[in-house]
């Protein structure tokens, strides 16, 4: 078996138990990939075959209207990325996946992902429990943004996940509540 980090091994547990064959056909279907600061994973209208998890370093999802980016999630170290929608509808992805730093990535391509599925019942429940689980967090996130106003999502995010107050920057933190930056600026006087 390849060598693997320990944060990816238990990161896999966290999805569902895999060991023995099942984890070794499954870690050596992966790629290492290094990225640098501002390199493309994925371009929007370009069509998602991976699935990435982050072992150091940082990415995000992001739209680009032209003149403004509105950043949709950030991903960092420990964390399965992929476009999911157009990862299984084999479809233009409609948002870019970026390095915001120069990471270390594993990737998995879905033709082998799928070959392994057939080939290993416990693998296949894995791929399963593991695209669930990402949509359970896209869903939860188009909630979040839906259900609170700026200031709360500001609040959890200050309590929930303080590494984004540490690692993006104003304006990506901003478009990512769904706020000016300005209006932003502006909670964190109230808060603070």
């Amino acid at each position: 078996m390849k060598t693997i980090p320990e944060n990816l091994l238990t990161s896999i547990s966290k999805v569902a138990p895999l060991s023995g064959d099942p984890l070794e056909l499954f870690i050596n279907a992966a790629q290492k990939q290094i990225v640098k600061k501002g390199d493309y994973l994925l371009q929007e209208g370009n069509r998602c075959n991976h699935i990435w998890f982050v072992e150091t370093g940082s990415c995000r999802g992001v739209h680009d209207n032209g003149n403004k980016e509105i950043n949709t999630d950030f991903y960092f170290e420990n964390t399965f990325i992929t476009n999911l929608k157009s990862l299984r509808g084999n479809e233009p992805s409609a948002y870019n996946i970026q390095a915001m730093e120069t990471s270390i990535l594993r990737r998995w391509h879905k033709d082998e992902l799928l070959a392994l599925y057939g080939q290993s019942p416990d693998i296949a429940a894995f791929g399963r429990l593991w695209l669930e689980q990402l949509l359970i967090a896209q869903e939860a996130h188009m909630h979040w943004l839906k259900k609170y106003t700026p200031e709360e999502r500001y609040q959890s995010v200050l309590s929930d996940s303080p590494e984004l107050i540490q690692r993006v920057t104003l304006t990506q933190l901003s478009s990512y509540l769904g706020v000016s930056r300005e209006t932003l600026s502006r909670i964190r006087r109230r808060i603070q």
